[in-house]
Parts: structure tokens; C-alpha cells; sequence
């Protein structure tokens, strides 16, 4: 029992040695207080500073080749030859293909012949208008002589302008004959199919042996489009039609070709406003010498109808963006320590996003590394960007 007792003390006094030290202010468990400091976060920033932004109409359209053409036949007759495939380039009057030719030569030749004979006619008309003519004169002279009547004086009168109109007639024979040879000709050169254009084929629909022209009027045989000018329609809403004017730029973007950024000019303004939804069409053309874009491509772009100066951050340097509501947050870099701002955001380009309020010119903030930034951290500054 004496045992006993010592041995309960023993370990009373080791848990009042425990107790005294942890309680004590140098004890051990003070330690974990001094690692809860946040170590300094490495950032990149940048200084505001004031630039000009363009100010404009934010649209959404699609492209289109200015100039295409659908090339048919105007001619009846079988596909002899085809002289082209798809995607190649043609130039304006470079043969496509070529229609039998065989029954316009054949109409070709009956339309010379009969040509041939009216100017036979002509000709002996006139033999006999000139010889009506002499007779008539022989007798003026016979009946200023006394030898021959009035009578025979007025018959070969009336004869002589018979003469001379049936003349006339074979004359105007000969003419529609020249007519009716030219319209001829013309439908036999029209057997070869040429481009009226300058452009690439985009579409072939023709092969040897079919059967075109008047009998299937409305086949097109060829569709050639012309990429190095397009017409870039848009819809522009009505409560910003007072900032349209033609000649305006139109800088504008498509995903097939991502990172670009094209350009256009405002030409046409269309004059009425759809009824169903309210918005205006506009037509920008865009130069693409180089052909990179192409027609039915969807694009999304701003119409440019002025400039301000102004603030602009990259779209990364801001957390908690509320598009609608046009707010935002981000670091700003008082010495070294961060310092988290609300800001008020105002136009969005591909530059960046403008900053209404909230940041100065000549404050710097953090744009890269932020999302490991608490209010009041240390900051480390690797790599100073100005924007």
C-alpha cells in the first residue's frame, strides 16, 4: 500500500511538470504561431497606364463573295469536253467546257447558203432596175422626138419603180439574211462554254455526254466565286444605328482562324429596320488578296465609330468578373504588399478590358499569379510587364 502511494504521487508530479510546460510562453507550443506567417508570392504586374480605345458596335455576321457567278449553257447540245476541275482558278474568258457543235455548224452553213442566194437576187434586181432605168430614159427622148406616145413614156415609168422597189426588197433580204448569219454565229460560239468571270471554280455539275442547254435552262454547269473581295453582312441593333456611318472600319475575328484579326470597311447601310427583330443590316467589304478568309464563314467583330483614352488590363489580371454587371476585382501592388481592389469595367477588346474606376494611371498591378494572392501578402515581382 506505501507502494501504491508513492507511485500515484510519481505520476501527479510528472503531469504538474507537463502542465508548467505547457503554459510556459518559451514552451514548445507556442511554435506552431510562427509558422502560420504566409511566405512572399512571386507575381508579374504591370503599370496603368492611359491608352486610346476604339469605341464601336459590337455585330456578328457571316461572309460572302462579292462577286459569283452560275455558268449554264445557253445552247442545246451534248458535253463533248470539259476543259476544267473543282478548285482551280480560271481567268475571265478561259474556256470550261465545249458543246457539240455539229448542228449549229450544219444551221451555220444552210444560213450562208441562203445569204449567198439573196445577194444573187440582189444583184439581178438591180441588173434589171438599171435596164428598166435606160428604157425609161430612151423614151423621154422618143416622145420629145414625136415618136413615142404618153402612154409608153408612163408604162416604162411605172416599170422603172417597180424595178427599183423590187430591188429595194432583194436589198432588205440580203440584210436579215446577214442577220439571221450573225445570230447563227453567235449560238455557235456560245458551243464553247468560257468564264465570265475571273474567280475559282467552286463547283463542277457537268460531265461528258449530258445533255444541256434550252431543254434544262436552269442546270448550272459551273459556280465560280471571286474570294478576293468579300461582302460582310452584320445586324447592327437600332438603338446604335446614329453611330453608323459608311466608310467606318470593321475590325472583326472567326474561329477558323484563330488569333487573326481582320479588317473591313462600311459600305452599305440598309435604309429599313427589320420589323422582327428590330436590327439594322449593314454590308462592310473586306479585301482578301491573299484568301485566306473564305464565303459562309461565321465572324464576330466591332464596327469602330470612335476613340477615347482610357485604361486597359489583360482579361487575366481581374477575378470575380461580372460581365452584366460590368465589376470586377483585382491586386494592386502598394509597395509590397497586395492590396485587392474592386473595379468597375467598361468596353472589352481584343487589347483587353477597360477599367472605368477602381484603378489610377501609374498604379501597378499584379496580372499573373494572382489566384495565389491573399489580401496583405508579400509580393516578390519577378518579371515587371507593362501592357
Amino acid at each position: 500500500q506505501e507502494g501504491m502511494k508513492r507511485f500515484l504521487g510519481s505520476v501527479v508530479w510528472v503531469a504538474l511538470i507537463l502542465l508548467a510546460a505547457g503554459c510556459s510562453p518559451g514552451g514548445d507550443a507556442a511554435k506552431p504561431a510562427a509558422e502560420t506567417v504566409r511566405p512572399p508570392v512571386a507575381v508579374e504586374t504591370a503599370v496603368a497606364a492611359p491608352r486610346t480605345i476604339a469605341t464601336g458596335v459590337d455585330v456578328t455576321g457571316s461572309l460572302a463573295p462579292k462577286f459569283e457567278v452560275d455558268v449554264k449553257s445557253e445552247v442545246t447540245g451534248l458535253v463533248r469536253e470539259i476543259y476544267v476541275t473543282e478548285w482551280v482558278r480560271v481567268e475571265k474568258g478561259a474556256p470550261l467546257a465545249k458543246i457539240d457543235p455539229r448542228e449549229q455548224e450544219a444551221l451555220t452553213k444552210r444560213t450562208e447558203a441562203a445569204l449567198e442566194s439573196a445577194k444573187a437576187s440582189l444583184l439581178q434586181a438591180r441588173v434589171v432596175e438599171n435596164r428598166s432605168r435606160r428604157e425609161l430614159e430612151r423614151m423621154k427622148q422618143l416622145r420629145d422626138a414625136g415618136l413615142a406616145t404618153q402612154q409608153a413614156l408612163d408604162d416604162a415609168g411605172t416599170e422603172a419603180e417597180a424595178a427599183s422597189s423590187r430591188a429595194e426588197a432583194a436589198d432588205a433580204q440580203v440584210r436579215a439574211a446577214q442577220e439571221d448569219l450573225s445570230q447563227v454565229k453567235t449560238r455557235l460560239s456560245k458551243s464553247l462554254i468560257v468564264a465570265p468571270m475571273a474567280g475559282t471554280v467552286s463547283e463542277r455539275r457537268a460531265n461528258v455526254g449530258d445533255l444541256v442547254g434550252e431543254t434544262g435552262a436552269n442546270q448550272v454547269l459551273f459556280h465560280i466565286v471571286d474570294n478576293r473581295l468579300l461582302n460582310l453582312t452584320v445586324t447592327v441593333p437600332s438603338v446604335a444605328i446614329a453611330d453608323l456611318r459608311p466608310g467606318q472600319p470593321l475590325e472583326f475575328t472567326t474561329d477558323a482562324l484563330p488569333g487573326r484579326i481582320f479588317r473591313g470597311t462600311v459600305m452599305f447601310i440598309n435604309p429599313s429596320v427589320g420589323e422582327a427583330d428590330r436590327s439594322l443590316r449593314v454590308i462592310a467589304e473586306v479585301r482578301n488578296l491573299a484568301g485566306e478568309l473564305k464565303g459562309g464563314l461565321f465572324v464576330k467583330g466591332r464596327i469602330v465609330t470612335g476613340s477615347r483614352d482610357g485604361v486597359l488590363v489583360p482579361r487575366e489580371a481581374l477575378s470575380a468578373w461580372d460581365v452584366v454587371g460590368k465589376k470586377a476585382r483585382l491586386f494592386v501592388a502598394a509597395g509590397e504588399k497586395a492590396v485587392l481592389r474592386e473595379v468597375r469595367t467598361g468596353l472589352v477588346t481584343g487589347a483587353g478590358v477597360e477599367i472605368l474606376s477602381g484603378l489610377a494611371p501609374g498604379e501597378t498591378y499584379i496580372v499573373r499569379g494572382a489566384f495565389n494572392v491573399k489580401e496583405g501578402d508579400r509580393l516578390i515581382i519577378v518579371r515587371p510587364k507593362g501592357v
